[in-house]
């Protein structure tokens, strides 16, 4: 009896993993694919660079303000009821985009989308410690959770280029997006969640939000890493192929592809990143890692639209390990009752950086005459990144809190 009780909460678990696997697949579908489609916009409404970009600022405000306000809804009504309620608000904003035919009504439905996604990736990201044994095994698991995302990124820009491609507006990526996602809604009913582990009798009770974390310094640098990180990193899927639209060289077709060959390094790198991170201090590799950022976008600066082609792609390897290595260190500076309460400040901090880093871009683009000056801006930002990881490195102010709450947590496993 025991072993079949112990193969049921196995099988448990597995289909809880991959529930959290495919609900980030398939909000990256959507907030990925926004490079291919302001582009599109541009065309269809005659906007500029600044304005078209408010679909992308407009999202990633949306899921901030509800990881930031909302978050604490996993931790106090649980996992399960807060997962299914964002993807019940995702699918219904979904269903909705083809009816659109202005660019006020897209701009709604992309914050409305936003916010579902909030929701739910806090319950997703407050699971995850769950189910995790140790921050060393939370680590891991958040490595193949970006993993996934990493895909969904690679397949919703393709289905962008194939539907426009064939006369159809790209609006139905979200129907396709909203279906998968009833499909995760049936399996999020079915599923037995784990327990969090209760909350310490001497720890103060949750207030009704995440603010309460703010005044946290472990929650705060983290949060403002992945700030930067992000404004990073969507310097190159929002404006990349912007940037290499005036392309003419003989690499024409690693431009027209250099989007996806950016998603699928950055994905196949999250898959190694376990690999990796067992190998070396995750304080060094980040470093490392960031470094590397720095060197691909110094490089296209020097060489132009010609070296660009190439090396912002290529930041794709660099870039993969080191947001789910922010954000699984973040969270696991603290109690699984807290969490979702964590994640909710992080997001916050994490949609912050993709809506100001690429609004600041394409202002200075449009105030300077090209993107190009745009990515000055940016290479400012990954200055910054470096500068702050080779710092982490060398003092590791989180050493001690984090053997803290991973002895908490193997102990109460």
């Amino acid at each position: 009896m025991d072993e079949a009780l112990a193969q049921s909460q196995s099988r448990n678990v597995r289909a809880i993993r991959w529930l959290t696997y495919l609900m980030f697949f398939m909000f990256a579908m959507t907030t990925d694919s926004v490079g291919v489609i302001i582009p599109q916009v541009i065309a269809e409404f005659k906007l500029s660079m600044t304005a078209a970009g408010a679909l992308h600022y407009g999202s990633m405000t949306a899921i901030a303000l509800a990881g930031l306000g909302l978050g604490f809804l996993a931790d106090r009504f649980g996992r399960k009821r807060t997962i299914i309620l964002g993807l019940v608000l995702f699918a219904l904003a979904a269903f909705l985009y083809p009816s659109t035919q202005s660019f006020g009504a897209l701009l709604a439905l992309m914050m409305a989308s936003g916010a579902a996604i909030g929701i739910f990736k806090t319950g997703a990201l407050a699971l995850v410690g769950d189910i995790s044994a140790s921050t060393t095994e939370h680590t891991t698991t958040m490595n193949l959770v970006e993993g996934f995302f990493g895909v969904g990124a690679i397949i919703g820009p393709f289905l962008v280029t194939q539907l426009v491609g064939a006369g159809v507006s790209w609006r139905w990526l979200y129907v396709i997006a909203g279906s998968l996602c009833v499909v995760l809604m049936l399996i999020a009913l079915s599923a037995r969640y784990p327990q969090p582990v209760a909350r310490a009798a001497a720890a103060p009770p949750p207030r009704g939000s995440s603010l309460r974390f703010l005044r946290d310094p472990y929650a705060l640098g983290f949060s403002l890493a992945a700030f930067t990180y992000v404004a990073v990193e969507c310097a190159i899927y929002v404006w990349m192929p912007t940037l290499l639209a005036a392309y003419r060289g003989d690499a024409r077709l690693v431009a027209a592809y250099a989007l996806p060959i950016f998603f699928t390094l950055r994905a196949a790198g999250r898959f190694l990143g376990a690999w990796l991170l067992s190998r070396f201090d995750w304080a060094l590799a980040i470093a490392l890692c960031s470094l590397g950022i720095l060197a691909c976008f110094a490089g296209s600066l020097v060489g132009g639209t010609a070296a660009a082609v190439y090396l912002l792609p290529l930041a794709g390897l660099f870039t993969s390990i080191v947001y789910p290595t922010i954000n699984s260190k973040g969270i696991g500076c603290f109690a699984t009752c807290d969490h979702g309460s964590v994640a909710g400040v992080i997001l916050f901090f994490t949609c912050a950086g993709a809506a100001l880093g690429p609004l600041a871009m394409g202002a200075v683009s449009d105030a300077f005459g090209g993107p190009q000056y745009g990515f000055m801006l940016a290479t400012g930002f990954a200055v910054v990144l470096a500068g702050g990881f080779i710092v982490n490195w060398i003092v590791n102010p989180a050493r001690a809190r984090l053997a803290h709450a991973g002895n908490i947590t193997e102990a109460t496993a």
